[in-house]
């Protein structure tokens, strides 16, 4: 079994440095959030992730789920953990506080779901669906609504999902076919099937809230036909607590590469009459409402890249110092461990410093979330929302893809160990395979970022944000200590500003630019790595100057920063320049030819 305790030196210094933890305390409704609130919360939180929920992930992955009959099984040990997480109140740490959440900022709970995703991401999907489900609830749901359903999804009394995906749509909401049917007041009868459903059925809680995607009779055709019902498991009696059975059946559940203790169900709706729903939200609006638990997850999906790459790290450190083998190649001495051999030292400092940049980068996103929803001057909120729109798809679509070579790169620490399934690293590489695929595929991201977030507004937003990456790069310019990085994040700027210079120049050749979509993502997710490692550097030597803190620790990441800026950075030139070419190749492609 991997071991796992939570990395949070590294966290704290991110969230005081990066993210600004003191000035999302200062913001109205986040006052509650004091350094000693956050490091008390983030202690007790490893805790529990070491203690409690990173024993079961071998279990769940092992065990799995079955079905028996229409009843899900989940693993040994899935209830007393669930539980014991629901009563702790864990689900609720960053809900509203009038549904018994207890309203802490996003940057709070940000490194608490780290911990919860690193320590057995199969468990952590379950009440992450709760969170997701209020936010969309908060937003569009009526005052009864709210309720009726909100308190038991916010204590995690009852569970929650989300349905979207169907077997002949796939991620092609268009071609939604679920169909729902007015039954008088104000509920609707509900038919058709789901697919890809995490945590569609169990046993875990005496309710599941499921938020569907269907069509009214009159809905037009494509996704803005499409409206968001409420579709519990089971209805509710006169006393607002589960009763009858609702007309939701499992029919499946998916035999997967990995995240084995979660079930992912194929649900069918109205096999006997019709599942009872509530319409949530205006008729034909439903997409934009599901977009708000969609993008909490996109979020959390790029948190679980960093989640599961520091678990990767962390069992592949451990083993290079442990396993001896081989010979030093500068003295010659035998005995050593591997960790003595250049290259293996290499894969570890280039895991700590890709973990570093997306952790600052998805940390900062945190705030930014924070400031956009709480500062009160429109012009500071608004500009921080704008760069969590730029930016979801590189923190869902960069994370991921970062995530899954670090759980790979793991495996080549290891050697041929890593590859047997008893050392359990292989575990990490099955598990985070998926993360670039739900919740939108990385070339999804790609055509979000490229399409919606940066040719519809003519690049306004990363053009303010090169201007932030500039900003950083002038405090390194002449620093006693860092000037050589100035450099390296000077040209990680002007790579961003030619690149935006090309796409609008071409943005009427749609095919040359889509088929160049993922290689940008990655150019602006390690562009933007490099401006937190740059900042992480700064901030480092700052501290160390001022005699605060490890001197060891603090020149570990100043050095880490310059790993990054000298090995990785020089990479988003190569994404860059297959960006320009790309299209043009694949047009003369033939077919024939593949």
């Amino acid at each position: 079994m991997l071991d796992y305790q939570a990395p949070l030196r590294d966290m704290q210094f991110i969230l005081e440095e990066l993210a600004g933890l003191e000035r999302i305390g200062e913001l109205p409704g986040c006052e509650d959030a004091s350094p000693d609130l956050v490091s008390a919360v983030l202690e007790e939180a490893g805790k529990f992730a070491a203690g409690v929920l990173a024993p079961l992930n071998t279990v769940g992955d092992r065990q799995g789920c079955r079905l028996e009959g229409e009843r899900v099984v989940t693993p040994e040990g899935w209830q007393a953990a669930y539980d014991r997480f629901r009563e702790a109140g864990w689900i609720g740490l960053s809900l509203p506080p009038e549904h018994g959440g207890q309203g802490l900022p996003k940057l709070v709970s940000t490194p608490v779901w780290e911990m919860w995703f690193a320590s057995n991401m199969a468990f952590a999907m379950l009440p992450q669906l709760n969170v997701g489900q209020t936010e969309a609830l908060m937003i569009a749901a009526s005052e009864e609504q709210k309720a009726t359903w909100l308190a038991k999804i916010v204590s995690g009394e009852w569970a929650a999902t989300m349905n979207l995906t169907e077997p002949q749509a796939g991620s092609d909401l268009a071609a939604t076919r679920m169909r729902a049917e007015p039954e008088g007041d104000g509920a609707y009868r509900l038919f058709g099937q789901k697919i890809f459903i995490s945590y569609g059925e169990h046993e875990l809680t005496p309710n599941i809230v499921h938020l569907v995607l269907a069509r009214l009779p009159d809905a037009p055709p494509g996704v803005k036909g499409l409206s968001l019902f409420l579709v519990p498991k089971y209805l509710l009696d006169e006393r607002g607590e589960p009763g009858p059975r609702n007309d939701i059946r499992c029919i499946a559940i998916e035999h997967k590469m990995g995240i084995h203790g979660s079930p992912t169900c194929t649900l069918s709706y109205g096999d006997d009459g019709g599942a009872l729903g509530y319409l949530v939200g205006e008729p034909h609006q439903g997409l934009a409402t599901m977009f708000v638990m969609m993008n909490e997850a996109r979020f959390n999906v790029g948190v679980q890249g960093v989640a599961l790459g520091e678990r990767a790290y962390q069992a592949a450190l451990a083993y290079a110092r442990e396993r001896v083998q081989g010979r030093d190649i500068v003295t010659g001495e035998v005995g050593l461990p591997i960790l003595a051999h250049p290259d293996v030292k290499r894969m570890l400092v280039s895991m700590r410093a890709r973990l570093m940049a997306m952790r600052g980068l998805l940390y900062s996103a945190a705030g930014w979330f924070d400031l956009a929803r709480h500062h009160p001057d429109a012009e500071v909120a608004d500009k921080h929302r704008h760069y969590v729109d730029l930016l979801m798809p590189v923190a869902k679509g960069w994370c991921t893809e970062v995530g899954n070579d670090l759980c790979d790169e793991a495996i080549q620490v290891f050697g041929g160990m890593g590859f047997v399934e008893e050392t359990g690293v292989a575990q990490l590489f099955r598990d985070a395979r998926v993360i670039t695929i739900y919740e939108g595929t990385t070339g999804i991201q790609a055509n979000d970022l490229l399409g919606r977030k940066i040719l519809r507004e003519d690049a306004a937003t990363l053009r303010e944000l090169i201007a932030d990456i500039r900003q950083t790069a002038g405090r390194l310019d002449g620093h006693e200590h860092l000037n050589d990085l100035a450099q390296p994040l000077h040209d990680q700027a002007t790579l961003l500003d030619g690149t935006v210079d090309w796409l609008l120049a071409h943005q009427a050749d749609t095919a040359k630019l889509y088929a160049g979509a993922v290689p940008l993502l990655h150019l602006l997710g390690i562009a933007c790595g490099a401006w937190q490692m740059a900042r992480l550097a700064l901030a480092a030597e700052t501290r160390r100057a001022a005699g605060e803190g490890d001197p060891d620790y603090l020149t570990g990441l100043s050095e880490l920063a310059r790993f990054y800026l000298a090995t990785q950075a020089p990479q988003a030139q190569a994404h860059g320049h297959t960006l320009r070419h790309a299209g043009a190749v694949l047009a003369r492609f033939p077919e024939r030819g593949l």
